[in-house]
């Protein structure tokens, strides 16, 4: 029995730096992993690249394919966008995906695949009022958004704590809308 995909897309937030712990938390929940990174937080991980391709079984992408180029990835059953920067919410809101990381989601959920985001960025970002805009319009598009009480809480800015980003929670709700 083949396991269910989830696409768990990671953008340049301090969380990323421990996208191991996420891939590793839904590995134990059953999913396959493919991992999808923003080309900033691709940088991150350029090091220590081997260590996550083997750890998923899937090449790392951050990039478009080329026309001529075969998909890598099977395809997935569930996308979880995590964590989502406030760039990247924007970008995405406002219809912008130039990244493969904003690309792939935002077409997705138009195609009946499930799509979760859950953000990691600071109260002070979170003023902005484009953060708001974004949130409801990924919403309205059937974007399940994780903020708040029900996904990640933004913390006061230069404080945030990366390394207890709730993965669980994430998880959760990404199982509940017809993962695993």
């Amino acid at each position: 029995m083949t396991k269910p995909v989830l696409y768990l897309i990671a953008c340049a937030a301090g969380p990323a730096q421990y996208i191991d712990v996420g891939v590793r938390a839904a590995q134990a929940e059953g999913w396959d992993v493919c991992l999808i990174l923003t080309p900033a937080a691709a940088s991150w991980w350029e090091p220590r690249m081997r260590e996550l391709v083997d750890l998923t079984g899937h090449p790392v992408r951050s990039r478009y394919k080329l026309p001529w180029e075969k998909d890598q990835l099977p395809k997935a059953d569930a996308m979880l966008v995590a964590p989502m920067s406030c760039t990247t919410l924007n970008k995405w809101g406002a219809g912008i995906a130039d990244t493969l990381a904003i690309g792939i989601p935002s077409e997705a959920v138009h195609m009946g695949v499930p799509v979760a985001a859950m953000p990691y960025f600071n109260q002070a970002q979170g003023a902005q009022p484009a953060v708001a805009r974004s949130i409801a319009v990924l919403r309205e598009q059937g974007v399940l958004v994780l903020d708040g009480r029900d996904g990640y809480e933004s913390h006061p800015p230069k404080r945030g704590r990366p390394e207890a980003y709730p993965w669980g929670k994430a998880l959760a709700a990404v199982r509940c809308r017809g993962g695993v």
